[in-house]
């Protein structure tokens, strides 16, 4: 197992990043950054920066796109969105006084971009409700919902299986409108800048943060399979277990998000890593009056090739797409075609 140690890298540092769905549905990228650098069973302080791009686009219902026909003629839906781009960059801190322990604190800032198409849910449809004159805007950039998470891998000598414990803290922007429409609640949420709905309140579920103290728990196990390969698995499970949504009327609760994500790594040459992992989440419905329940929920799978690459003496870079392969989706969301993640870390 020695080969691990040449990624004296992020070991829970990427941790959280399986788990970024980042309050927009069923959206968030799923990959497993931690597995993508290598766990590490060296001890040291790491920092690291990681970038996820993820722009949904496609309009999807079960397990196929729909029209915005579809969406519009259906007497159960909600608005008709046309587009969110969601730009995350993530400073990471983790330190392990030893092989057994390791620490991370995560702290995201979003870069978002949403429009949708406002009074366009009237049936039956037509093309004019599609006009651009229609369709209102939002952009917003702020911190995300800080994480911290502790490791624990010393069940085995080897120290390739661990167990994390962590928290996700309301430090993001987030509310919505207050039980009788009159005002707000929450911490500055985002409102629509343009287009008919301009000043108005964006969606809870598409705020920086939730504004819930979420628990975060997991476990890894990683093996050589032979002289140049290595497996792995790990999951994760985020579950909200306090909220500050909580009036009567002006509640919201984000829904839990498991991630399990399995993958091979090409180790031949220690300096240059290509590997493939197959990820899939399933995140519940969102709760409350807040929320957009039914176009909250769903299970999806992506496939992710990418690369980890030693840029210098215990400096790491990585690059991985995901590719969705398979998508079963409650009500009418947006879903991306593909995201794109990258990251840079060093070790102490």
């Amino acid at each position: 197992m020695k080969r691990h140690l040449y990624f004296a890298t992020l070991a829970a540092l990427g941790a959280a990043s399986s788990l970024t769905a980042h309050a927009c549905a069923t959206c968030g990228c799923t990959l497993s950054t931690d597995a993508a650098m290598g766990y590490s069973a060296t001890a040291g302080v790491r920092v690291g920066l990681q970038y996820d791009y993820i722009d949904q686009d496609e309009l999807r219902h079960g397990t196929g796109t729909v029209s915005p026909a579809q969406v519009v003629n259906d007497p159960t839906t909600g608005e008709l969105e046309h587009r969110t781009v969601s730009r995350f960059t993530t400073l990471g801190v983790s330190y392990s006084p030893d092989a057994r322990w390791n620490v991370a604190l995560l702290v995201p800032y979003l870069v978002r971009d949403h429009s949708s198409y406002t009074d366009t849910t009237s049936a039956p449809f037509d093309e004019s409700q599609l006009d651009p004159s229609n369709l209102s805007s939002s952009h917003s950039s702020s911190l995300g919902d800080v994480k911290l998470i502790a490791s624990y891998q010393g069940f085995l000598p080897t120290h390739n299986f661990g167990v994390q414990l962590g928290v996700k803290l309301p430090t993001g922007r987030y509310g919505g409108p207050n039980a009788d429409g009159t005002g707000t609640v929450g911490r500055n949420p985002v409102t629509f800048s343009s287009g008919p709905s301009a000043g108005e309140l964006l969606d809870t579920s598409l705020q920086p943060g939730t504004g819930s103290t979420d628990i975060i728990a997991g476990a890894y196990y990683y093996q050589a399979i032979s002289q140049n390969f290595d497996a792995f698995v790990n999951g994760q499970l985020q579950a909200a277990v306090a909220t500050k949504l909580d009036q009567a009327g002006a509640d919201f609760r984000p829904g839990n998000l498991g991630v399990v994500s399995v993958g091979l790594r090409y180790e031949a040459d220690p300096r240059i890593v290509p590997q493939l992992q197959l990820n899939v989440s399933r995140k519940s419905h969102d709760q409350g009056a807040l929320a957009d329940v039914q176009d909250s929920a769903g299970t999806v799978a992506y496939v992710s090739p990418g690369v980890t690459v030693s840029a210098s003496h215990n400096t790491f870079v990585y690059a991985f797409v995901q590719l969705p392969v398979y998508s079963r989706l409650d009500g009418y969301q947006l879903f991306p075609r593909w995201t794109a993640t990258a990251g840079i870390s060093h070790a102490f």
